[in-house]
């Protein structure tokens, strides 16, 4: 049986899942002072290629995590991180659009790639991470995503983290409950 996002789990596993995250989100968890050099460094791109996150330190990074498969949460996150793009665009600004896959298994490199298409994200600026699960586990604990396995189902919240041109978090939210238009 395929894993599925929140929107697949059954009612009370869901409604479950929506006061934890609702918790979850308000809190701004461990994040706070969070460095990309002090980050997981052991990743690879959609393409196979290795990337650390220390190798973007000298442009602003905005950062989320996602599951491949996912049909609800992970889509909507996608679509305010274009909307993202899009304004940066208009303002003549540039960053790396980054995200980390959840599942080191089912978020490798083929499936993001396949992502990209299905999607067609083709800048260059977007890069689409797979790495090993303590690599995830520590990543999503040190930015305070909160993400757990519920029968075959990943929950998991949804937020962004933008790092500065320095490499320190500058900011961190729910896409659903915040002005990120402000935090640009």
């Amino acid at each position: 049986m395929n894993r599925h996002c929140l929107l697949r789990a059954t009612r009370p596993a869901a409604l479950v899942c929506a006061v934890l995250l609702a918790a979850g989100s308000t809190a701004a968890a461990d994040s706070g002072g969070a460095r990309l050099d002090q980050l997981p460094q052991q990743w690879r791109d959609e393409q196979g290629q290795a990337l650390a996150f220390a190798d973007l330190i000298g442009q602003r990074v905005i950062l989320s995590m996602a599951y491949s498969r996912c049909h609800s949460i992970c889509p909507a996150t996608l679509g305010q991180m274009l909307r993202m793009q899009a304004l940066l665009d208009a303002r003549g600004e540039q960053a790396s659009f980054v995200i980390v896959g959840y599942d080191s298994d089912i978020d490798n490199p083929a499936s993001w790639r396949q992502y990209r298409v299905n999607r067609r994200l083709e800048r260059s600026n977007w890069h689409f991470l797979t790495g090993t699960q303590q690599a995830i586990r520590q990543l999503a604990r040190q930015l305070g995503f909160e993400f757990w396995t519920y029968d075959t189902h990943i929950m998991h919240d949804s937020r962004i983290v933008v790092f500065s041109n320095q490499g320190l978090l500058s900011a961190a939210f729910s896409p659903a409950s915040a002005d990120w238009l402000a935090l640009l």
